[in-house]
């Protein structure tokens, strides 16, 4: 017990030693190359770097390739190197056979922030909150930081100074610019660079959906419908809150049901999930395919609390979601809590669709049946897409145009 320490100073302690070994590393490496430009009577310049890199994409796993492709393929297209780093062995981009874009594994965990750590590149690309704040440090030797968001949110869902050390954010739409700069008043910050580019894995998801067959008819007459229901996990989870209630509800719409619980689920939360996947087998289908385009496309509806998969099944499949009240987060470790205002997904999902509680289990067919027919959620959806999704279509060009300026 004597020799326990708490994650919280575990991660100073490691910053520290990081700091001091990247210093040391960089002072005897420029020493060394002074000294071989002596030696061979050059001269000796303070631009002399052997290893420098022009932009680079830091990821850390495979989960947000759907993000990081598309701006990978711009690059190629265009002829233009670009690394590609990643701290996931089994991460996709690793498989691709690109001629201009060099993609490496750089170590998992701490092994691959240390590299980070001590990067020399112009531009550094990343969906990674928290810079300069937990182990991955600003490099001296690194021009830019840009971050790029990997879901639609206002900005301020990370943990506390998730975006402060940025030097730069790409915003999905103009609406995000009014948190972020909000935070950086409060805190007397400098003002980063922001730039409206759109999302890159929504122009791929919608891309997908217009090549789909089908992906934007209506069913036949006859055919059931089917009902989505894709749960976060943890405490605010409503397949964790309400368990067989809630699926014996669903059941009894008549509808098909299928239910894609959240990945993490089934890594920390099989004692409770196990239970419900014996109790119903068939009876609904468990989804767990690593990519969720089928499963989106093939619903007509979709239930789920707070998260963001209601705004690429509201905006790119432009279908109704039905959103669980109660059992919001707690937002005290995160950026929105320095927002005195009701969060943002808060305000706009109700624009979305129905919000429900238990006790509306009992009536969840006909809200449902109700939800699917009706123009004014229809409208409201499409307005809100327009609003908070700008620049359709053309994400990864303009991601990289703002690289290169």
């Amino acid at each position: 017990m004597l020799l326990y320490i708490d994650p919280g100073t575990g991660s100073m302690l490691f910053a520290a030693m990081i700091g001091i070994f990247s210093t040391l590393l960089f002072f005897f490496r420029k020493l060394w190359i002074k000294l071989k430009f002596v030696l061979h009577g050059g001269r000796i310049s303070s631009d002399v770097d052997n290893a420098r890199l022009k932009y680079v994409i830091f990821s850390e796993g495979k989960s947000y390739w759907n993000v990081f492709k598309p701006v990978c393929d711009e690059f190629e297209k265009r002829g233009i190197a670009c690394t590609y780093m990643t701290s996931d062995e089994n991460d996709p981009a690793l498989q691709e056979k690109y001629e201009h874009v060099d993609t490496v594994f750089i170590g998992s965990g701490n092994k691959a922030f240390a590299r980070m750590n001590m990067l020399n590149a112009d531009v550094v690309l990343a969906t990674t909150p928290g810079l300069d704040v937990y182990q991955w440090k600003r490099s001296k030797q690194v021009g830019k930081y840009v971050h790029i968001f990997h879901s639609l949110d206002e900005g301020t869902a990370y943990r506390m100074f998730g975006l402060d050390f940025y030097d730069s954010v790409l915003l999905v739409g103009d609406f995000q610019e009014r948190y972020i700069r909000k935070l950086e008043e409060l805190r007397g910050i400098e003002a980063k660079d922001l730039q409206v580019v759109g999302c890159t894995y929504m122009d791929s998801l919608l891309k997908r959906r217009e090549e789909t067959d089908g992906s934007s008819e209506k069913k036949a007459a006859g055919d059931k419908r089917t009902v989505l229901l894709a749960p976060s996990w943890g405490e605010i989870s409503v397949l964790n809150r309400y368990g067989e209630k809630l699926v014996d509800a669903l059941l009894d719409t008549g509808y098909d049901i299928i239910i894609r619980p959240h990945p993490q689920s089934f890594k920390t939360e099989m004692d409770k999930l196990k239970p419900l996947m014996d109790r119903y087998g068939d009876k609904v289908q468990w989804n767990r395919d690593s990519d969720n385009f089928d499963v989106l496309n093939k619903a007509d509806i979709l239930l789920s609390e707070f998260s963001s998969v209601v705004f690429d099944f509201s905006f790119v499949f432009d279908k109704p979601v039905l959103c669980f009240a109660g059992g919001e987060q707690d937002m005290a470790p995160y950026d929105a809590a320095w927002i005195e205002e009701e969060p943002w997904k808060q305000q706009v999902f109700p624009k979305l669709g129905n919000m429900i509680t238990e006790e509306d289990f009992g009536r969840l067919k006909e809200l449902i049946d109700t939800l699917l027919e009706s123009e004014e959620f229809n409208n409201s959806r499409r307005t809100l897409r327009r609003e908070c999704w700008q620049n359709q279509k053309n994400a990864a060009a303009s991601i990289v145009d703002y690289m290169v300026q």
